[in-house]
């Protein structure tokens, strides 16, 4: 839980009190995210949408929006996000052009339209808290700290090998086996240092198997971390999964019925031995750390490992390289990206 100590001190800052604080929901792809979104959703404070496409390229794109002191630019951001399907801003089921105008008539930063969008989303729900959940963010967290500099984050782990295992059965994952096994490598590794920079106030982790198997004792951890009263509604999702799971997502049929822990370890079947043995060997440190046996397979083929090796070198290179122009766009930004409080606050103002 947050200490009372750190929400006094982000008041006397200036900060977003804690108990409007954003939250966003992160992990490996196929580590629990929608379930724990699910679960997050049903309390009566917190909102947090299907999984949207507009916060991460907005910000890569940032500086096309231009200048956002000049209204036209806030009207042209606001276009991007609730005009695009590519935005999924539609499955939101908010209006869009009332959001527009908030856009328009709102703070001059990125973050301010982002935040506006997604509170909109709770407001549309009756709740006070907003945020969001993509796996994805999971490599993005210090560009959700520009935008978002009081957000909390709620990381959600699993058996790197589970992830895999699923990851392989997906209608829309065509990456192969090493590609998944490194993504499960690379968000474990940059989460850890996330992890031991943001501190328990800021950021919290805990595992698929332990939420599944004790949801309530989980979840109450979890609204200790966010400063929340837990509620007993947020151990069935299922209640929530017609609301915020899209029916075009079938592979998350599971979240319609009640909590299943058949699929912890089910890697030891949908997984081929040499499959297990390069689990074992190249992630076996990040297992072990998480609380996951190892298997005590053989040493995995030298030829397989060499293939994976090149893999994760490629995955690893291409994130250092968009670090790297990140921090170039920065030094030509027009505008601050934090998001104002004056966005959240539900008062419009013109910033021209």
């Amino acid at each position: 839980m947050a200490s009372q100590g750190g929400l006094i001190g982000a008041r006397q800052r200036g900060a977003v009190p804690e108990s409007v604080r954003p939250v966003f929901v992160l992990g490996c792809p196929r580590s629990g995210t929608t379930l724990l979104q699910l679960m997050l959703h049903a309390h009566p404070r917190i909102a947090l949408p299907p999984e949207t496409r507009f916060v991460l390229p907005a910000y890569e794109g940032r500086l096309g929006f231009g200048d956002l002191r000049e209204r036209e630019n806030r009207a042209g951001l606001a276009r991007w996000i609730t005009g695009r399907r590519q935005t999924r801003f539609h499955e939101l089921g908010v209006d869009a052009g009332q959001v527009a105008r908030r856009i328009s008539d709102g703070p001059p930063t990125l973050g301010s339209a982002l935040g506006i969008t997604l509170k909109a989303y709770a407001e549309e729900h009756g709740k006070v808290r907003w945020g969001d959940k993509r796996p994805a963010y999971a490599l993005h967290v210090a560009e959700l700290l520009r935008l978002f500099p009081d957000a909390q984050f709620v990381h959600l782990v699993r058996d790197g090998r589970d992830c895999v295992a699923s990851l392989l059965g997906m209608p829309w994952w065509h990456r192969g086996f090493h590609e998944a096994v490194a993504t499960w490598s690379q968000v474990m590794d940059t989460t850890r240092g996330h992890a031991g920079t943001l501190g328990p106030g800021s950021w919290h982790e805990l595992r698929f198997e332990d939420l599944v198997a004790d949801p309530e004792g989980r979840l109450r951890e979890v609204c200790g971390f966010l400063g929340e009263e837990y509620h007993p509604v947020m151990s069935e999702p299922h209640r929530m999964a017609g609301v915020a799971v899209p029916a075009r997502k079938t592979w998350h049929r599971r979240t319609h019925g009640k909590l299943d822990v058949s699929r912890a370890g089910s890697w030891t079947t949908r997984l081929t031995p040499a499959q297990i043995a390069l689990c074992d060997d190249v992630l076996g440190d990040r297992l072990v750390s998480r609380g996951y046996p190892l298997a005590g397979a053989v040493r995995p083929d030298p030829a397989e490992l060499l293939r994976y090796r090149r893999v994760e070198f490629s995955r690893r290179a291409a994130h250092a390289k968009r670090r790297l122009l990140d921090r170039v766009a920065r030094v030509r930004e027009p505008n601050p990206v934090a998001c104002s409080p004056a966005a959240l606050s539900g008062a419009a103002r013109s910033a021209s």
